[in-house]
């Protein structure tokens, strides 16, 4: 059973993708993503990583081009939020009854993925994260990882609409367990070293 399945009929085809026509919606969703993109290259972000290539993965965390291609091992936390970001606004429609379809959870879904990767970029933002993590290196990321990582968080978003509910949180606990094996880091931990810092944590990172 999905989130969508456990909703009455009458609440389900309001919450189903009828709302906005599938071209309407792909439209809205990409003239959002191409606003972040221009808002993000008007702030100074390269518009692709400086070497000049273009890789579809990036396996290497302890480098300065982590977060300036079109995936990382930090695209998995964009796809969990994907999947938070379903959850959050079916939690809200279910509780309060607002008339929130499908179509526009998604739209702002994009808006809210793209905010961040705004403020992400921010100066303030990225000299935390040098001064609060083992991210020395890193310097902002590129537009196309930032728009990369926003088409991710929809994979995730439209994941959770599919799948069921125990598939959807068993992939986002396999995927933070994983991750945070393999690289020290995940959702969680980055989290935790954006509004908390601590140190044994970022000691125990560097370790990596």
């Amino acid at each position: 059973m999905t989130l969508a399945d456990s909703l009455p009929t009458e609440t389900r085809a309001n919450w189903a993708p009828n709302r906005l026509s599938p071209a309407a919606l792909v439209l809205a969703a990409a003239l959002l993503i191409a606003g972040v993109a221009m808002i993000l290259f008007w702030m100074g972000r390269e518009p692709i990583c400086k070497c000049g290539d273009i890789k579809l993965w990036q396996g290497t965390v302890m480098s300065s081009e982590n977060s300036q291609h079109i995936a990382d091992w930090y695209t998995f936390s964009h796809i969990i939020h994907g999947f938070l970001f379903y959850g959050l606004f079916w939690l809200i429609r279910r509780l309060t009854g607002l008339p929130i379809s499908f179509g526009l959870a998604l739209l702002l879904s994009i808006l809210l993925e793209g905010a961040w990767e705004i403020a992400e970029n921010t100066d303030a933002v990225i000299n935390h994260y040098r001064s609060a993590t083992i991210s020395l290196d890193y310097y902002g990321d590129s537009v196309l990882n930032s728009v990369s990582d926003i088409l991710a968080m929809v994979l995730g978003f439209f994941f959770a609409r599919l799948a069921p509910v125990w598939l959807t949180v068993t992939s986002a606990l396999a995927m933070e367990l994983i991750v945070g094996w393999l690289i020290r880091d995940n959702l969680t931990l980055n989290v935790i070293m954006l509004l908390w810092p601590m140190d044994w944590i970022k000691a125990w990172q560097g370790g990596a």
